[in-house]
């Protein structure tokens, strides 16, 4: 790699670390401001924000999704042997999403309901995303086994994202399938035990689109002919998503109504496509930032957070949604807030490097116990 050439980690941790800024200050505004600051400009931006970050992690699992099945392919993997590593990893992130649910009920134990137990979270959609990746990308190379050739690859994805997209709408209304139990439905719409799909959590339909958009556009990345022309890609990939945006906003201002229940702002797959649209200008954005701006010169917060996107998601909610929130919940004004945001980056961010620090630490005994290793043998 070029010093000006960023690797693709770099601008993914970059991607992330903006995610848990957007995350931070969406959940601490929602948590804590209260009375007429909730009325506010500011507090209506500030959700408005809040519907990036969920969209911008499955994206980025995607992409990272893409990156480890083409390592494994290069490795001479067969597809089954691809499918059960990356299954598998999605089931570890599934299963530390139900540890998560497990640990939040125990510390609220007394106010919390039980249900909150089977809540369907962004942690638990991205490792059902993973495990439905593995097995998507399965069934794609065990017919297409060439390794050469991904068109098949990146046209499956991206056509089980956008049907992913045009399947929301009725699932959560005329298709509803409310012959499941609610646990099993919620995966589906979000329905959890209230009656109708709540648009808070997180369920296959729609939000699962957004992993198997990053995974198309990481397959095109990875590409031969992208990878000798990064730049233009990225270029491309910038312009075609505000191509994308004005496309819906095109579909949404016409006189055609495809569904008996039009909700723009959480089943429409036009909104899908303005979010997906967002996604990809700014990951375009990011990679020309680490290349020609500041992204990759001395440290950098962003990207630290992005490293350990999922230790800081998981500690800062207590923090500020849980019995442990550092200020009173619906309670303060825009500035005791936007104190209390700084305060919750600050101490994630030292979190992150604590973390970091210990991972390499552990790494370099490891390495210096391999090397006395060798040179014992050596000389024996």
């Amino acid at each position: 790699m070029t010093p000006s050439q960023p690797s693709r980690l770099a601008y993914i941790d970059w991607m992330r670390g903006l995610a848990c800024l957007l995350m931070f200050q969406t959940h601490c505004y929602d948590s804590w401001l209260g009375g007429s600051a909730r009325k506010t400009t500011f507090f209506m931006w500030s959700q408005l924000g809040g519907t990036l970050p969920a969209p911008l992690f499955l994206f980025l699992a995607g992409v990272s999704f893409a990156l480890v099945v083409e390592k494994l392919r290069h490795k001479g993997l067969a597809p089954s042997q691809i499918a059960r590593t990356t299954i598998r990893r999605g089931a570890e992130i599934f299963a530390l999403a139900l540890l998560f649910r497990l640990q939040e009920f125990l510390i609220a134990w007394g106010w919390a309901p039980w249900s909150d137990l089977l809540r369907v979270d962004v942690l638990n959609i991205i490792g059902v995303s993973m495990i439905l990746m593995g097995i998507v990308c399965w069934a794609v190379l065990s017919r297409f086994p060439d390794s050469r050739h991904r068109l098949p690859l990146i046209g499956a994805t991206a056509g089980v994202a956008l049907a992913i997209s045009l399947l929301t709408p009725p699932l959560w209304t005329t298709w509803r399938p409310r012959w499941l139990p609610w646990p099993i439905e919620s995966y589906i719409n979000g329905v959890h035990n209230l009656g109708k799909p709540q648009a808070w959590l997180f369920p296959v339909f729609p939000w699962t689109a957004f992993a198997f958009a990053g995974l198309a556009i990481g397959f095109i990345l990875l590409s031969e002919r992208m990878r000798n022309h990064e730049n233009q890609f990225f270029a491309l990939l910038g312009a075609g998503g505000l191509g994308l945006i004005f496309l819906a906003r095109w579909f949404e201002a016409g006189p055609w109504h495809w569904y008996a229940v039009d909700d723009f702002w959480h089943t429409s797959p036009n909104f899908f496509l303005i979010r997906a649209g967002i996604l990809m200008v700014i990951f375009s954005a990011v990679y020309a930032w680490c290349k020609w701006g500041l992204g990759q010169r001395g440290f950098s917060p962003l990207a630290q957070l992005g490293q350990t996107s999922l230790l800081v998601y998981w500690v800062h909610i207590e923090f500020v949604y849980g019995r442990f929130s550092i200020l009173p919940k619906r309670a303060v004004g825009i500035r005791t807030a936007s104190l209390g945001l700084l305060a919750i980056f600050v101490s994630m961010l030292l979190l992150s490097m604590m973390r970091t620090r210990l991972k390499f630490r552990r790494l370099a005994g490891a390495s210096s116990r391999d090397s006395h290793a060798m040179v014992h043998r050596a000389n024996s």
